[in-house]
């Protein structure tokens, strides 16, 4: 009895809105790999709000790996697969918000991620 009152005033104590649920969201590893693209991010956020998964805290989509080209551009920046993604990052992340969802994108702390696209390493900001 005396757990249930600790846990009790525990949970009172810290009732400021965060941690009510772990991070609940998509990552597109697990079911397209390499195949992810912006029809299928797109897809997959329209999902959540059809089938209702946003009202129940699911507002993570996340992009993982091979969603870059394999190149930089000039400035050293990554840059998306124009074939993957013709209508760029912020096109489908300003759709994705617009759906009240948050998007996320991947990237490796290395010199490549898994999938040996150009990771991060050397061109932090």
């Amino acid at each position: 009895m005396a757990i249930w009152i600790l846990l009790l005033l525990y949970t009172n104590a810290w009732n400021n809105g965060l941690g009510h649920t772990p991070q609940m969201g998509w990552n597109s590893w697990n079911h397209f790999g390499c195949s992810v693209s912006d029809q299928r991010v797109r897809e997959t956020a329209d999902a959540f709000i059809q089938y209702g998964l946003a009202l129940l805290g699911y507002v993570y989509i996340n992009i993982d790996d091979c969603w870059s080209d394999h190149n930089r551009n000039s400035n050293g920046s990554l840059v998306s697969d124009s074939t993957k993604f013709p209508y760029g990052m912020k096109n489908l992340s300003d759709y994705v918000h617009s759906l009240g969802l948050k998007l996320g994108i991947y990237s490796d702390a290395g010199t490549l991620t898994c999938a040996k696209y150009p990771g991060s390493l050397g061109h932090e900001l």
